[in-house]
Parts: structure tokens; sequence; C-alpha cells
């Protein structure tokens, strides 16, 4: 990839960062602020998205012929770069990212027809039912049963981990149709309204804040839940391809750009709070190296990610790189956020359950520091979802170095 950007490509950037200076207004900056994860509540979440739909930019990694803006691998680039160093709210992955490509890849037309449109312009809101209560990373021992019945499936079991399914109106869903031979090949894939009756969400609390507007996981149970034939995407007792399909997707995105904005971060609390010899942190020698150890982390991460997305405009898949992108990606995640509590010191003590809720109540330390505690706790989970970083190993392993 070449990267000395033409004429174009600056004049892209500055339409970029024109963009987000007008459309980044300072509510949705003031939440920002104080999100645990990078995400906002429904209510914003769908604002922001909206927004970037009407610029035709929500869909950034769908083919043109389905709504993509047809980026060259240099604009990716450089919109993904200046969309996280402004630090502008998290596209939700649900729709847009992980059932929307398995939709264009396997779906019938009308399946596409239905529901491509509304997950472009956010009208639709999707959780995603993998795991469940014993098959987390063993994804292929799932239990819940798919009975057939006529044109319906009665659905029962119930999924676990389930991210704001509280919030959703669909679910892409896996569901064990078969008992015999291989268990992978028992399993088919299922979009369902989460409005059909039988279907219980239960929120499961987190250490880092079991707050509604924070509100993130959940356990769904299905108890004689219809779903129609029609919703199956593909072949029966197929939903382990289109899952392991999905999961590329899920793993494989850019962590560098995020990662740039959250050492920014790290390096503005580093520079107001003081250190143990009274000047402030930052001039501190044993963390000045971890930050530059950081910085060469972020660096090497971000080549990787561009030498494999420039190959994926050329059409190539992400494959297994998607692992190690997971890998390499969530561990830094989980390392600065840990060089933020260090930073912000005694302030991440006191416990903020809901930091949106506080913004007006008199708290301990300036606005930075309420959200460090609950980002580090939030993300000791970025190792275990999407395939614990275990399970990603040993996909590399055997299909990257053939062991």
């Amino acid at each position: 990839m070449d990267l000395a950007f033409s004429a174009e490509d600056k004049a892209f950037q500055r339409e970029v960062r024109d963009w987000i200076a007008e459309n980044y207004d300072d509510d949705l900056r003031r939440m920002m602020s104080q999100s645990k994860n990078g995400y906002l509540n429904k209510t914003g979440q769908v604002k922001w998205q909206k927004k970037l739909a009407s610029k035709g930019w929500a869909t950034v990694n769908w083919p043109v012929e389905y709504g993509g803006p047809g980026f060259t691998p240099s604009q990716a680039y450089i919109y993904n770069m200046e969309m996280s160093l402004a630090g502008v709210p998290t596209a939700s992955p649900m729709g847009l990212k992980m059932v929307a490509p398995v939709i264009m890849a396997f779906g019938t037309d009308e399946q596409k027809a239905q529901h491509l449109p509304p997950i472009i312009n956010s009208d639709i809101w999707w959780c995603q039912g993998y795991s469940e209560p014993g098959s987390g990373s063993d994804l292929a021992s799932l239990q819940m049963k798919a009975e057939r019945d006529g044109d319906d499936y009665i659905l029962n079991g119930s999924k676990i981990w389930t991210t704001h399914a509280q919030w959703a109106d669909w679910m892409f869903c896996l569901v064990r149709t078969d008992n015999s031979g291989k268990p992978q090949n028992g399993i088919s894939f299922l979009l369902l309204r989460m409005d059909t009756p039988g279907i219980l969400v239960k929120a499961l609390p987190t250490l880092d804040g079991p707050a509604d507007n924070e509100q993130e996981i959940n356990q769904v149970f299905f108890d004689n839940v219809r779903v129609p034939v029609a919703n199956r995407i593909g072949e029966e007792g197929k939903g382990w391809t289109y899952a392991k399909y999905l999961l590329e997707f899920e793993r494989g995105n850019a962590y560098a750009p995020g990662l740039m904005n959250q050492l920014q971060k790290v390096r503005k609390i580093a520079s107001a709070e003081l250190g143990d010899g009274g000047e402030p942190l930052i001039r501190d020698r044993d963390f000045q190296r971890k930050l530059a150890e950081m910085e060469i982390r972020i660096e090497s991460l971000n080549a990787t990610e561009m030498q494999i997305f420039s190959a994926m405009g050329s059409g190539k898949p992400v494959g297994p790189a998607s692992s190690m992108l997971k890998c390499a990606g969530s561990e830094a995640q989980q390392a600065i956020t840990e060089l933020a509590l260090e930073a912000v010191g005694g302030y991440a003590a006191p416990f903020v359950q809901d930091t949106w809720a506080m913004t007006n109540d008199p708290r301990p330390g300036p606005d930075y520091a309420a959200p460090v505690a609950p980002s580090y706790f939030n993300y000791r989970k970025a190792s275990i979802y999407a395939g614990s970083n275990e399970i990603q190993r040993n996909i590399m392993a055997k299909l990257v170095l053939g062991l």
C-alpha cells in the first residue's frame, strides 16, 4: 500500500475532518467523553449512525452494489483514522458489520431487500445469539433446539452474553436443527424478531456498572418461540459455515486507529496527574518507557492492518489473519486501559455506576477520571468475546502455521 497520499486523498481527508466538525455535536461529545466502551445509548447511537447514513458513510466496508461508498484502500484508511482520532462513537457492529455481510453472501433476494436498507439507516437494531451457558468458545457444542413444525421452527433454550439484546428489534441466531453426526453439521442460522411471543430478556449486571444507560449484556430465554422457516439463512445444517464467515468480520476489525486515540487520552491524563516525585506523571522515566512501548506496539499493528486491508481492497478475504488482528488488537486494548488506570491514580477508586447520569452530581476528580475504571473492567472481556484468544491462537496454528 502506497502511504504517500495523493492530492485526491488529501482532499478527502479535509472532507472527512470538515464533516466531523459539523456533525459531531457537543451533546455527542459530552456523552462519548463519559463512555466506558466507545458506544452510546440507543438514542445517541441511532442519531449518529443516521448522520453517517445520510452522508453515505455508514456502510464503509459494504460493496458498492449494496450501498457501500466505494472507498479506495487509502480512503478507507483515512476515514477510519480520522474518525478514530476525533473520538466519534463506534458504529454498532451487529447489523452493519456482522449480519449484513452474511445476508449479502448467503441470503435470498427477498431477505436482502427486507433487511439491508433498514440496516443502512439504523431503522432496525440487531443482536447476536451465539453463545449459550456451557457453549462459549466451544460454539459447536450449542444446544438450543429448533424443531421443524410445518413452515416454522420452534425454539427452546437460551443465549447468553447477548450484547444490547434489550434494545434489539431482531436477532441473528445459531440453533441446533440436527443432533446426528458432527456437531458442526447440525447448526442452522436464523433471523428472528425479538418481539416474538416466548422471548424473555434478562439483564446480566457487570462490574463496570449495571446502569440502564450502559447495560450491555443479557441472557435471552426462548420458550416455544415460533420462527418462520423463511427466516433461515441458506441451507438447513449449514449455519456453521455462515457463522465462521461472520466471525471473520467480527474479528477482523481495524484496532490501531482507536488505540491511537486512547493513547492520546492517556498522555493527556499523565500530563495532568502528578507522579510520585510531585512532577507530572508524563515526565516519569518508567511511565515514559511504557508509553513508548505502547506506541511501538500500536504502530506495528497499524502497519499490519494496512497491509491486510489493502489486500482486502483487491478482493482477498481477511481469512485467518482476522484471528491475528483479534489477538493483537484486544490485548493492546486491555494494556492501554491498564496504563490509563495507572495514570489516573486514586481517582479511579470511587465506583461511578452510571457516568452519564451523574454528570451533574459532585464526584471526585476531573471529568476524565470517571470512565477509567469502568473501561478497565469492561475491556477484560475483549480477549474472550468473538472467540477467546486461546481459540484464535489454535486457529492460527492450524491455518497459518500448518501445525
